[in-house]
């Protein structure tokens, strides 16, 4: 297996995200794409991560490949990685490393140990959204930082022509209200309003995706996981899907 990219940005970034929610991974590789799916520690979040063929300058593969790995040693070594320099990266079955490779104005070797890690088969859900809305991943990012100051969740609400994000403290509440316009979409395939709780805690983790693409697909239903997805079309699909907290009112 030998993959070449000559925009490391594209993992360098991802595997930084994926790190603040998951340490120790398995890498599923074949002829079209480099595959991660797993669950947080706490069964809360699950992280879906494809990195695609075309993405690549090479990518050379005889077989299907499955390799584990610690994601913060990873991590370490990719930020090694200028935006300009290419990244290769090709798996030592004798040695069971994966070799790192950085060009730019040097050549540097970096070879990672692998890891024996219990293998958990990870099914994706097939989860119905009757709410889709795609927003300016800036918009998104700064009404979840606002939102922080309340308090530990935030209520996501999606109407025919609003999408509201609102948090409620002890003491203090906040809301932000999004229109639709050239950066905001809003499909609704529901009469009613739909609204849904999730942990803020994890949103600022997951929302770190913005540094990917510069919009964000947000999916969710009442008392439902949540969905957002980062996309790069022709290279590269980042999403995740969280748990809702059930909301009191």
């Amino acid at each position: 297996m030998k993959l070449t990219l000559a925009e490391p940005k594209l993992l360098t970034d991802s595997i930084s995200i994926i790190s603040e929610l998951v340490n120790e991974v398995h890498f599923r590789i074949d002829k079209d794409k480099i595959e991660l799916i797993a669950m947080d520690p706490a069964n809360v979040a699950m992280i879906i991560f494809k990195l695609l063929r075309s993405a690549f300058t090479e990518y050379k593969i005889e077989k299907p490949l499955e390799i584990a790995i610690s994601l913060d040693s990873f991590k370490q070594i990719l930020k090694r990685a200028k935006p300009s320099d290419v990244v290769s990266l090709e798996h030592d079955k004798e040695k069971n490393k994966l070799k790192i490779q950085i060009k730019g104005d040097s050549t540097r070797t970096f070879n990672l140990a692998l890891i024996d890690l219990e293998k958990k088969e990870q099914r994706v859900p097939n989860l119905t959204f009757p709410v889709k809305i795609e927003s300016s991943t800036i918009v998104f990012d700064e009404a979840i930082e606002d939102m922080d100051i309340i308090s530990e969740s935030v209520a996501l609400i999606a109407e025919k022509n609003k999408f509201t994000i609102e948090s409620q403290g002890s003491l203090h509440n906040a809301k932000v209200e999004i229109s639709p316009d050239e950066e905001t979409s809003i499909k609704l395939d529901s009469k009613e309003a739909i609204k849904s709780r999730y942990s803020i805690d994890y949103l600022k983790k997951i929302i770190k995706g913005s540094k990917l693409t510069k919009k964000v697909n947000i999916y969710f239903n009442k008392d439902y996981p949540l969905k957002l997805e980062y996309v790069i079309k022709d290279k590269l699909n980042f999403s995740v899907i969280l748990a809702p907290r059930v909301s009191n009112d």
